[in-house]
């Protein structure tokens, strides 16, 4: 039998090895179809799916790495990710034909609709990140849940209505490294996790017991709202048992159980008594103000007026408190306090009023298009993660952005201030932002972004970012949080850069999980930033603008150097195949490629992992101001120092391996 095959093998019929080719090809083509077929019997399993208009089944999901259908993912022209988020999706998740696509392994479905129980996501068992936050599911998870999943970095369920005790299976999980479950109503202990899990965050739930040792040197606000949790970083636990039931037969009942309680320090007692007393005082204040005011009316109506608080010629002081940077007096708590020197020109409850629209949702907070009285337009962003700050701080470092003035920098117009939440306003742009420019669908109506638009994109943001370097020197990374979604288009197609210098005035522990410069190589491996973050992010934005490729680090919660797009870009240079790098939607680069290889170069050397390696910003901001058309000459020299990157890189860090999806 063994010599028979050998001479078929040695010998092949034709015939044969027709037919096995036929085979082979109608193989490929049903896989292909096969993705399609799953993704359309996903988007009809769906209540509302019109944000998913254009899956359509005449058009491939993947051109190699672009996605031609919204929310969708592509590598090498299969399918890795799928990213359905604040689409107003709802139903059920039909995991059975998500289990069909075995190159999946990224799914966010956070900010939708979706209800029921959790599905059975272990069936995909090589799944990366799951982000199922701020949707409506229910009920307990089952303890094995996640059995199996040993690829599982990310997982988000936060925001739900979730039940039952924390599966323990999530703490045999190898790879696990964020965690995020607070706002549902789980119960019972924390699990163990002996993994080397970087963020964890359970508040707000029902949870008792004595925190895991492995995670004492969390936050506490990671487990605020569990009323019953004791233990490092919360108050120490005290175990006592309850009192045995008088008709309990001693020899015959059941142990009773252990109950942790936190235990109150003789500090708390002392400041406990210190409040009362202060109430007391208060009180007695208050009743012998009054008392003076039926004594003296006059002084109830200076004291119910607001101008009795201003010095004289309170009018004119009036006049110039936007001047000094929106400078608090006691009338302005609870209302709007402008920045900009506009004080009539809409207040609090102008917006309350407005048409408002959900421009999106994201972890740091929500954005909404509200539309007042005269018709201007407004963007309102409503941020819960800067309740750590104190409000005199706060009042402070607002004041000091309303200093700021660039032309690329999108104005503060005014903040309100609550110790739970805080507003900040800002004009809305018609045009959008970057990333809608670069990552959304084009048309003949709306096309994509040419050559000198993207350059002259950029070199805006340079612009920006240098002035927030000379104006805030003091801040360790003056923007913090630059990513191509921050960055806004006027009708002019100059940006405008958002959400800039908030690092001050954010949570910790939300800035280490949400914002772009914590997801930066130095943060990766040294736990620190520094002020080349800031350049290191400018990198990557400059690679997306060339690529047209949205950055894996905009997905995950911390930097993966292979699945990071410089590495991406050094691959594929690496084989001599530069061309590929630029985005083939990208318009207007026939005359232009000298440009084009000079800022890839300028954009590399933003990405190094080292950051002492990196450029300073002053010196990419003027090579990008610099640049100019180059002659064929010009052009193989600057290709060859790209090379001469690659090459250093490959030097320090050894050969890339392939992505590791």
């Amino acid at each position: 039998m063994g010599t028979h095959i050998a001479r078929l093998v040695r010998t092949p019929n034709p015939s044969l090895l027709l037919v096995l080719l036929s085979l082979l090809q109608l193989a490929f083509v049903s896989l292909g179809d096969t993705d399609i077929e799953n993704l359309l019997t996903f988007k009809d399993s769906l209540s509302n799916p019109s944000s998913l208009r254009n899956w359509n089944a005449s058009i491939s999901p993947c051109n190699g790495d672009i996605a031609n259908w919204i929310g969708v993912l592509c590598l090498k022209n299969k399918i890795w990710g799928l990213q359905l988020e604040s689409m107003g999706l709802g139903g059920l998740v039909n995991i059975e034909i998500l289990d069909a696509m075995p190159t999946l392994r990224i799914i966010s479905l956070m900010n939708n609709n979706f209800e029921g129980k959790i599905p059975e996501i272990k069936k995909l068992g090589e799944l990366k990140a799951l982000y199922l936050s701020n949707n409506r599911f229910t009920g307990d998870i089952p303890d094995n849940a996640f059995e199996g999943m040993r690829s599982l970095k990310n997982l988000f369920l936060a925001n739900n209505a979730f039940t039952g005790k924390i599966p323990s299976s999530l703490a045999t999980l190898p790879r696990l490294l964020v965690l995020k479950m607070e706002g549902n109503q789980f119960v019972g202990r924390i699990p163990d996790f002996k993994q080397n899990v970087k963020v964890v965050n359970f508040a707000n739930n029902e949870l008792e017991g004595p925190i895991p040792a492995s995670l004492s040197n969390m936050s506490a606000s990671m487990f605020s709202g569990n009323k019953n949790l004791c233990g490092p970083p919360l108050e120490k636990c005290s175990l006592i048992s309850p009192p045995p039931s008088p008709s309990a037969v001693p020899s015959a009942s059941p142990q009773p159980p252990l109950i942790y309680k936190k235990t109150i320090s003789a500090l708390q007692i002392a400041l406990i008594v210190i409040s009362i007393l202060l109430l007391l005082a208060i009180i007695a204040t208050v009743i012998f103000v009054l008392s003076k005011r039926k004594q003296n009316p006059g002084l109830l109506n200076a004291t119910d007026d607001d101008s009795s608080m201003l010095p004289p010629n309170s009018n004119d002081q009036e006049k110039k408190i936007s001047d000094s940077g929106g400078m608090m007096k006691r009338s302005d708590y609870g209302k709007l306090i402008f920045l900009k020197g506009e004080i009539d020109r809409f207040d609090l409850h102008d917006l309350l009023r407005a048409s408002a629209e959900v421009l999106g949702s994201g972890n740091l907070g929500a954005s909404y298009k509200a539309v007042i009285m005269n018709g201007e337009a407004l963007v309102v962003k409503r941020y819960k993660q800067m309740n750590n700050v104190g409000r005199e701080e706060f009042h402070e470092h607002m004041r000091r952005l309303g200093r700021l003035d660039h032309e690329n920098l999108l104005p503060v117009e005014a903040y309100y201030y609550r110790k739970e939440e805080k507003l900040l306003v800002c004009n809305f742009m018609e045009d959008g932002s970057l990333a809608s420019h670069l990552h959304g669908n084009h048309s003949v109506d709306k096309p994509s972004l040419d050559w000198r638009s993207r350059l002259k994109i950029i070199k805006g943001v340079g612009r920006g970012l240098t002035y927030l370097y000379n104006k805030l020197p003091s801040l360790v990374v003056p923007h913090g949080h630059l990513k191509s979604s921050n960055v806004l288009l006027n009708d002019n197609f100059e940006p405008l850069l958002c959400d800039y210098a908030l690092r001050p005035v954010i949570n910790q522990e939300q800035a280490h999980m949400y914002m772009t410069a914590y997801r930066s190589p130095e943060h990766s491996i040294n736990g620190r930033i520094s002020r080349k973050t800031d350049v290191w992010c400018l990198g990557i934005l400059i690679l997306e603008i060339l690529t047209g490729k949205i950055p894996e680090n905009y997905l995950t919660s911390s930097y993966d150097r292979n699945t990071n797009l410089a590495t991406w870009v050094n691959e594929i240079a690496k084989d001599k195949r530069t061309s590929e790098i630029f985005d083939v939607e990208m318009r207007g680069t026939k005359n232009s490629k000298g440009e084009m290889i000079c800022l890839l170069k300028i954009g590399l050397s933003c990405c190094e992992d080292d950051p002492d390696a990196r450029p300073e910003l002053k010196e990419v901001v003027q090579e990008i101001e610099e640049m100019k058309d180059r002659d064929e000459h010009e052009l193989s020299s600057t290709i060859g120092e790209v090379n001469a990157i690659m090459s250093s890189r490959n030097a320090r860090d050894g050969a890339f391996s392939s992505f590791n999806r």
